[in-house]
């Protein structure tokens, strides 16, 4: 009974959703580490959770790893953690939430702006335009000095990382800065970071602002967002719109109130767009 009565919940809770969407000009979507579950990524949630995704920094942090001094300390074990990171979200497929998303924005007249603290890039992957997309603490498929010497910015993508996956090791030649031959990083910023380079960053803040002020109506829908570190919830409830959160266990809101789904974000996005077409009598798939 309990069950069917959370179905029943979740389907209202849908059905609310969908209605606002139908009136809507324009979708903010706002994206944490929980979007990324569903497609078997790890959110390192606790320690724990971090010591299950990489056994071999048992009696680390994920602070201690995404962290600018792990690189001074031991440059092989940490390019050992984001190289495997970047392999991973490489072949990692998005799961049919992001699909849904994007079809969803394309019914919408002025479009769709993302807002994420996720480093994958699993977005773009999933075919959003990469300038409608904000990645708040930078991308792993980005790379900067790590002095750093200048304001350069580069791809990743011709970066080939061999791990040693058991003791979390780099075995390949670490990546250099083509400026002045420094060990290169990912450009994301870490915690006690005061080398980062927000460039690349800095210009897709300025394009969200502009498309997010053509938005004449525009909701707002926030997936896999903690408290832990709650950038994105706090963008999410300060944006002009009513929002949809979607959320396995924290569906609170802190500022104001919106609509809340417990649950996944595969699943909530789901049930909102059989809900779309309940309501329109067209796909939305």
């Amino acid at each position: 009974m309990r069950d069917i009565e959370s179905d029943q919940e979740l389907i209202r809770q849908a059905e609310r959703a969908a209605r606002l969407i139908i009136e809507a000009d324009g979708l903010v979507i706002g994206a944490g580490a929980g979007m990324g579950v569903d497609s078997g990524l790890p959110d390192f949630r606790g320690k724990e959770g971090f010591w299950k995704a990489y056994p071999a920094l048992r009696g680390r942090d994920f602070t201690q790893m995404a962290n600018p001094t792990a690189f001074l300390d031991n440059p092989n074990q940490a390019w050992g953690f984001y190289g495997h990171r970047l392999n991973l979200y490489r072949q990692t497929v998005p799961h049919l939430g992001f699909h849904f998303l994007l079809k969803i924005a394309s019914h919408l007249e002025s479009g769709y702006q993302v807002f994420t603290s996720n480093v994958d890039g699993q977005f773009q992957l999933a075919g959003f335009d990469e300038k409608r997309v904000y990645e708040c603490h930078g991308s792993i498929h980005h790379l900067q000095c790590s002095r750093p010497c200048s304001d350069d910015i580069w791809s990743s993508d011709s970066l080939e990382i061999k791990i040693d996956d058991t003791n979390c090791i780099a075995l390949s030649e670490l990546p250099q800065c083509p400026q002045c031959g420094a060990m290169a990083r990912p450009n994301i910023l870490m915690f006690g970071d005061y080398a980062w380079n927000p460039g690349r960053t800095d210009e897709q803040g300025f394009r969200m602002r502009e498309n997010i002020n053509r938005m004449n109506r525009p909701v707002i829908i926030e997936c896999g967002a903690g408290t832990a570190v709650p950038t994105v919830r706090y963008f999410c409830e300060q944006s002009p719109g009513t929002l949809i959160r979607i959320n396995p266990r924290e569906t609170h809101f802190d500022f104001g109130g919106g609509i809340a789904l417990r649950c996944g974000a595969k699943q909530g996005l789901e049930l909102i767009v059989r809900q779309l077409e309940i309501l329109t009598g067209k796909s939305w798939q």
